[in-house]
């Protein structure tokens, strides 16, 4: 498949994210690598050549130009969208500058995963996993809430705030894995009695899961026997805090 006269709508995107042809050079290098297979790497040259003089481009390359603007086919060229959602929340291209929410396709993801009544309703006095509506989010994600009393990460995740919860990755990360606690790995669980989220350690033998509070935080360290007492919904990939007063 050929797309032509396109090249002014790429230039006009590429310029909107900011991004010189460089930069998505070296962007779909990555995605190349990645994917393993050099056919995605998108010379700057060769773009340049294509937002100029409106040459044709591949499926292949669109595919490509979509993942790192962020934007689908349709957004894009008018395309009919596509019915694969599950990975788009991945895709979206980070900005190199920082950005007003107001439309395009990082508002579209964003309102994904935000409940539109967030600011309105009450949070729940304790962790909560929220009910998951069909086709708001790919089927692996799911959003909950950190609970009133819940202060386990508290100055970093404030009580009341929305996280999102990766259910692909569910295995603790090992003390080398992380360097500092901005890196370390966030952990939404389920146990008897409810649920928790927090930094989480194994013992050797992978009997016990401790859950480990933030340094700053004044609550004190739990234990569970794994996946007889406690289990691993998913790492939270993503947090929407706020003050409750």
């Amino acid at each position: 498949m050929e797309m032509a006269g396109i090249g002014k709508t790429l230039r006009e995107t590429r310029l909107k994210w900011q991004l010189t042809l460089r930069e998505v050079e070296e962007r779909s290098s990555q995605l190349a690598q990645k994917w393993q297979n050099p056919a995605y790497r998108i010379s700057a040259s060769w773009l340049d050549r294509v937002e100029r003089e409106n040459r044709e481009l591949s499926a292949t390359k669109l595919i490509v130009l979509a993942v790192l603007y962020g934007l689908s086919a349709e957004q894009m060229l008018g395309l009919i969208p596509s019915t694969d959602t599950d990975n788009k929340l991945d895709q979206v291209s980070a900005p190199n500058s920082t950005l007003l929410l107001v439309q395009g396709p990082l508002e579209e993801h964003a309102r994904q995963w935000l409940p539109d009544s967030f600011m309105a309703e009450t949070p729940p006095e304790t962790t909560t996993l929220l009910h998951s509506e069909p086709g708001m989010l790919p089927s692996h994600y799911r959003r909950g809430v950190i609970g009133q009393r819940d202060h386990m990460l508290e100055p970093m995740i404030r009580p009341g705030s929305i996280v999102l919860i990766d259910t692909q990755k569910r295995t603790i990360a090992s003390r080398r894995e992380w360097t500092h606690e901005f890196d370390r790995p966030i952990y939404f669980l389920i146990t008897r009695n409810g649920y928790a989220s927090g930094f989480c350690e194994l013992d050797r033998d992978a009997d016990w899961l401790t859950l480990v509070p933030h340094p700053l935080s004044y609550e004190s360290s739990k234990r569970w026997r794994f996946r007889k007492e406690i289990e691993v919904i998913g790492t939270v990939a993503g947090v929407l805090t706020r003050r409750l007063n």
